[in-house]
């Protein structure tokens, strides 16, 4: 008999709409679990929030028009806070309205009345959008940690070569030894270094 420990963890994109008409809450979110996707509703942005700091949502199906804090407003803070990808519902299509989504990181902007059919590939191109934007996000942090980790490479080699009046290639081995000596990263060993006081250079000699 399997336990909750042993079950797998629900893999179904989680989307949250917000929607303070009932009856469009209620026909959307039904056809897009009809569909195979977990939703949550909330008809408001402030009945949403506690949602979303609860939940992990892949992305936000917004009404523009919402009691309260605007749907505008709710995504320019998504966008601002969580980079939550976001898709508007709205009544009104002129182009003003349209920019002010994309400047909010709208990844698609639908007029109403829809239905979840027509709403379906918009879904499906901006979850879509959404994996490559957090794919770029990792690999930019990874980019920035190496050069990070480099430039304090860097600047402990240099540390080493004016203290002890040596050159680069015998500086850098010098830190690379002291860090399998030490069974650290040479990141590490760099980090320590240019916090350590000029006295204990000798030590690594």
């Amino acid at each position: 008999m399997s336990t909750p420990q042993d079950e797998e963890p629900d893999q179904r994109p989680h989307l949250l709409l917000v929607e303070d008409d009932r009856l469009i809450s209620a026909t959307l979110s039904a056809g897009l679990r009809d569909h195979g996707y977990r939703v949550a509703v909330a008809r408001s942005a402030e009945e949403a929030m506690p949602q979303i700091a609860e939940h992990a949502f892949d992305l936000v199906i917004l009404d523009e028009q919402l009691p309260g804090m605007s749907g505008l407003e709710l995504a320019a803070l998504l966008n601002a806070q969580l980079s939550l990808p976001v898709i508007f519902l709205t009544a009104f299509g002129d182009p003003g309205r349209v920019r002010s989504a994309v400047e909010r990181g709208a990844l698609g902007y639908l007029v109403k009345p829809i239905d979840v059919e027509q709403l379906l590939p918009t879904l499906r191109t901006a979850l879509a959008r959404s994996e490559d934007l957090r794919r770029l996000h990792r690999n930019g942090q990874n980019l920035q940690r190496a050069l990070d980790e480099r430039r304090e490479i860097s600047i402990a080699v240099g540390i080493l070569m004016e203290r002890l009046r040596i050159e680069r290639q015998p500086a850098f081995e010098m830190l690379r030894k002291t860090a399998r000596t030490q069974r650290r990263k040479i990141e590490d060993v760099a980090r320590d270094l240019m916090q350590a006081p000029a006295e204990n250079l000798a030590r690594m000699r």
